[in-house]
């Protein structure tokens, strides 16, 4: 018979075989499951790799946890620069750390340093880097743009021919406004080589619309091998011109790069033979 419960006496709690605590096999199946759902693999990684430095170090349940998702959100940044990068096709990846800076001349390591704090996409602001071809203005200005993409900054990065070849295009097809707003929404673009070809009038209007459109709005990083006093002669009219710069440097750090060409550094090409030269 069964065994009634003394007067007095509290039931003990009802034992089930199946109200088991979960083993490591289980924990670790459910941890997978939950870092799939999430599309989390870097958090499965470190979980797996601090828990026994957690317990060693005896963290707490909320260190370990802040300490899994940092390892998380650090790896998403790294992949969304990565893609950010590919997103700005920049014609060459280039890196202000593989910058041979004892090379530059105007842009103090100070300066540099500065424009590397990448303030001047907060500020809204331009940089503008001036200067014969082969001085590293487009090497600082890719450098810059790269990590602005492992910043977190979207980018866009073209010769001044090709964005004006953009833009005529979207006013071909009636979306040049569409196609300034959607431009208008790049934390920073990069205009190289302006100087390289001249411009026609209607290219050079479309050229002072993408500037206008970007005044204290977004940053522009501009090279050119031509200083500001010609560029009248590379956009057709000293008016235009004369606008646009007044645009363009009016929030803007300009730098002129001066010094023998950066990419014919301890190259010896020797003399360059002239038509009265003997044989």
């Amino acid at each position: 018979m069964p065994r009634t419960p003394a007067a007095g006496s509290r039931p003990g709690p009802a034992k089930t075989a199946d109200k088991t605590a979960p083993t490591g096999h289980q924990t670790a199946s459910d941890l997978a499951f939950l870092a799939r759902a999430m599309k989390a693999p870097t958090l499965l990684d470190a979980a797996e790799r601090l828990a026994e430095r957690a317990r060693a170090e005896s963290w707490t349940h909320t260190e370990y946890l802040v300490a899994c998702l940092q390892r998380e959100v650090s790896a998403r940044d790294s992949h969304g620069g990565e893609g950010r990068t590919r997103a700005a096709h920049f014609p060459a990846i280039k890196t202000i750390e593989e910058l041979d800076v004892a090379h530059l001349r105007g842009l103090t390591r100070q300066q540099l340093a500065h424009l590397g704090t990448l303030d001047f996409i907060t500020g809204k602001e331009n940089v503008v880097f001036l200067g014969p071809p082969g001085t590293g203005k487009t090497h600082i200005a890719t450098g810059l743009a790269v990590r602005a993409c492992q910043s977190g900054h979207r980018v866009a990065f073209a010769t001044a021919s090709q964005w004006v070849d953009r833009l005529a295009a979207a006013r071909r097809s009636g979306q040049l406004q569409e196609e300034l707003v959607k431009l208008g929404r790049y934390p920073l673009i990069v205009i190289d080589e302006v100087g390289y070809i001249p411009f026609e009038a209607e290219a050079a209007n479309l050229f002072f619309q993408l500037i206008a459109n970007r005044y204290e709005r977004a940053s522009v990083i501009v090279t050119s091998n031509k200083p500001f006093g010609r560029w009248g002669e590379v956009f057709g009219d000293e008016t235009v011109a004369a606008a646009m710069i007044d645009r363009l440097v009016h929030h803007a750090e300009v730098h002129s790069l001066k010094g023998e060409s950066y990419r014919m550094r301890g190259r010896k090409l020797g003399r360059v033979p002239t038509p009265t030269d003997n044989d």
